[in-house]
């Protein structure tokens, strides 16, 4: 699509929005007065400084981002919800700010493109045949029930918009895969194979890397869970039992806790395979390091981000904090997050912004007909390569288990210190 095709739409998508505001009586802010402030806090994967100037550009608020690693916001947004307007993760935290009371309510209504949101959020499935995963599938935690609670009868309220998600695995750097691994299907037990001792990262976040390592555990044969969704604290003792004595071998080499911090690990050797998210794999490819996202056997670990309001948050905050929101859903956002290796949850809306080329490879998973660039404007998928693990469709058709918060919770922070404290 031309770029003056692709401004065209932005502009009549904003003006169909502006109307949608207009007749339902209130604007984003009133004329003549200061413009509201939203602070979002978040992640660096989404808090990007191209992002917030093109809300800037689109939207008649002032944002401020926070970002940060994601166990250290979390604590800060549980337990001070004045600290924020907007909170953004992944579908992990829901339990955890909504025990704490830290958030409110959204209004289905007040989500303009509701609708066109795809069935993941709203069934768990993708499609008919896919496995919904272990754990906290989003679907299972969205609504919010006449008493209280989040669940997955459909209600007028919802805990969080669901928008940009994507399932998850490790990265390893090509040119460093022992010579014996070059045949064999991916698979999370790699993570804690003894051919890459001493050159294994793992991300320092207790509802994330304690998936991945229970995951590898298993898949190597060391542990069998009843539910990996639902871990025990028998299996949680078992699992940091082994986990601890392969730390103290100097199994790992570190654990990081933003996107930033995993790049630096893989670009300066120190690790040669590790947990990983799909914009660190674009960056590092895009740098000419050779990094596959694996695609494991056993099934991805699955997250969906997740939106959500302070409860501390009111009248036109509140009001802006929807118009950010709705924006989000708008179009160019989900193209821009695609480019990453990111979804949105209605992607239909986001193809006009992408060219044919980039929705064939990111979406539908076939071979990149042309070399693409990835949001910095620089070429991170060479012409011909294709997408680990497929399709949208097929991805997400194969969930091991969901980033969750486990009914042994608190148990599983303690055990998590005590792992990477030894």
């Amino acid at each position: 699509m031309r770029k003056t095709d692709i401004s065209a739409t932005r502009r009549k998508l904003l003006k169909g929005s502006l109307a949608t505001w207009l007749t339902a009586g209130s604007v984003p802010f009133a004329i003549g007065k200061e413009k509201p402030l939203v602070r979002v806090m978040g992640t660096h994967v989404t808090l990007q400084e191209s992002l917030k100037q093109q809300a800037l550009q689109d939207l008649g608020i002032r944002l401020a981002y926070h970002p940060g690693g994601s166990a250290t916001i979390l604590q800060k947004a549980a337990i001070n919800p004045s600290s924020f307007d907007l909170y953004e993760q992944w579908s992990n935290s829901i339990n955890v700010l909504w025990r704490a009371k830290s958030i409110q309510p959204l209004e289905k209504k007040r989500i303009t493109y509701w609708d066109e949101v795809n069935s993941l959020t709203k069934t768990g499935k993708v499609t008919p045949n896919a496995k919904i995963g272990a754990g906290d599938a989003p679907h299972k935690i969205i609504n919010v029930q006449a008493d209280g609670t989040l669940g997955a009868q459909h209600t007028d309220e919802i805990s969080f918009l669901p928008y940009v998600h994507n399932v998850d695995s490790f990265g390893y750097n090509r040119q460093n895969l022992p010579t014996e691994l070059n045949n064999d299907k991916e698979s999370w037990g790699w993570l804690l194979d003894s051919r890459f001792s001493g050159k294994v990262g793992i991300v320092n976040d207790p509802t994330i890397g304690l998936f991945d390592l229970a995951l590898a555990a298993q898949a190597k044969g060391f542990i069998t869970f009843n539910d990996i969704g639902n871990i025990s604290r028998a299996e949680m003792d078992g699992l940091f039992s082994l986990l601890i004595e392969l730390k103290q071998l100097d199994h790992f080499s570190g654990f990081w806790t933003s996107v930033p911090e995993s790049v630096r690990f893989m670009s300066t050797n120190r690790v040669f395979i590790e947990s990983m998210f799909s914009p660190a794999v674009s960056q590092l490819n895009g740098n000419n390091i050779p990094v596959t996202f694996a695609a494991p056997k056993e099934g991805y670990r699955g997250w969906h981000g997740v939106m959500c309001l302070s409860a501390a948050t009111h009248g036109r905050v509140k009001d802006a904090a929807y118009e950010y929101m709705n924006w989000w859903l708008s179009g160019w956002p989900g193209a821009f997050i695609a480019r990453q290796g990111y979804y949105i949850s209605n992607p239909l809306r986001s193809k006009p912004y992408l060219s044919e080329a980039e929705w064939q490879y990111w979406y539908e998973g076939k071979p990149a007909t042309e070399a693409l660039k990835g949001p910095d404007g620089i070429i991170s998928v060479a012409k011909g390569s294709q997408r680990s693990g497929g399709s949208y469709e097929d991805r997400f058709s194969n969930v091991a288990v969901w980033n969750t918060v486990m009914p042994t919770y608190e148990y599983s922070l303690q055990k998590w210190y005590e792992f990477i404290t030894s």
